[in-house]
């Protein structure tokens, strides 16, 4: 079956509390609309977010929950991400008071005033392969993904800002058409969420935002019965990967780490021992997001390594 979710609000949790606006079966075929991460209210180099977005109050609306039939705890679903298209001819970013890598920020607390706003819009050209900023005449290639991708945790609401074991907004550009996210079920239903659309973004997003934009998505889910996941999981053709989020950022690393070698012993018959001292020499590690309330960072190895085990 098909289905298109074009929503007329947004969320700005993850939760198991909020009402679906959905149920669907495994396989069906789902277009899903999302909102940039400012919830459209940037149109100008002469908007700034906090005038523009005062009555937003947050960031990051989500299209969800969308409910998955005969999804139960301890089962993983599975994302099989097809596409995304734009909906919009441009994408914006801004730096924001007091958020950001390179700024005082809330939880790191310093005297000096914050950075100046500034807004930069990049329209969309060469057929939507690449972005282009008249102000720098500078053209960057597209590379599309979503910002934030969750299951509904279990026992808490969580702001959309933020990532976790569930997913959420974990700002890894891994988490893109034509790869499978893998994510725990932690409610029946799954209660699954998607947002933050991003036409690119530098490793870490460091200024707290990626080339911001609203788009459509396309992508199936399948079930996987009876097999828990602790922290999200990504394949591609060529590799596996694990996100893991925290602070201080190497206990992310660690997590992420942690996990694939937790992945290569379960489904690729290493001993923990080996897989350990492989992923030592050939993993590799690279930072989603530096700026939310965890940091996430992603490790992978190719399969190439790991073919004949499986």
């Amino acid at each position: 079956m098909y289905h298109t979710v074009k929503p007329t609000s947004y969320n700005y949790l993850f939760s198991a509390d909020l009402k679906p606006i959905l149920s669907v079966d495994p396989g069906d075929i789902l277009e899903i609309y999302t909102e940039d991460a400012y919830a459209g209210q940037l149109h100008s180099e002469a908007d700034l977010v906090s005038e523009a977005c005062a009555t937003t109050q947050f960031f990051n609306p989500q299209t969800g929950p969308i409910y998955i039939n005969g999804a139960e705890p301890g089962d993983t679903l599975v994302v099989d991400f097809k596409s995304i298209e734009f909906t919009r001819p441009y994408a914006v970013t801004a730096l924001i008071k007091y958020f950001g890598g390179l700024q005082s920020t809330n939880t790191t607390r310093m005297l000096q005033d914050a950075l100046p706003e500034k807004t930069w819009i990049w329209d969309l050209v060469d057929n939507n392969t690449a972005v282009y900023n008249k102000q720098l005449d500078i053209k960057l290639p597209v590379s599309s993904f979503c910002g934030t991708m969750a299951t509904a945790p279990k026992l808490e609401s969580i702001t959309a800002v933020a990532p976790g074991y569930f997913g959420g907004n974990m700002d890894v550009p891994d988490v893109r058409p034509g790869h499978k996210i893998y994510l725990p079920v932690n409610n029946e239903g799954a209660l699954f969420y998607i947002g933050d659309c991003h036409a690119n973004q530098g490793q870490g997003e460091v200024t707290g935002a990626a080339l911001e934009i609203p788009a459509k998505c396309t992508l199936s889910f399948e079930l996987i019965k009876g097999k828990s996941l602790e922290w999200p999981r990504v394949e591609s053709e060529d590799k596996i990967m694990v996100i893991g989020s925290a602070k201080p950022m190497e206990d992310a690393a660690r997590i992420a780490y942690g996990g694939l070698i937790d992945w290569m012993v379960e489904d690729y018959g290493f001993d923990k021992l080996d897989a350990y001292m492989l992923v030592g020499q050939i993993g590799g590690l690279y930072v989603g997001n530096m700026v939310d309330s965890l940091y996430s960072l992603c490790a992978s190895i190719e399969k190439k390594y790991l073919k004949g085990r499986k």
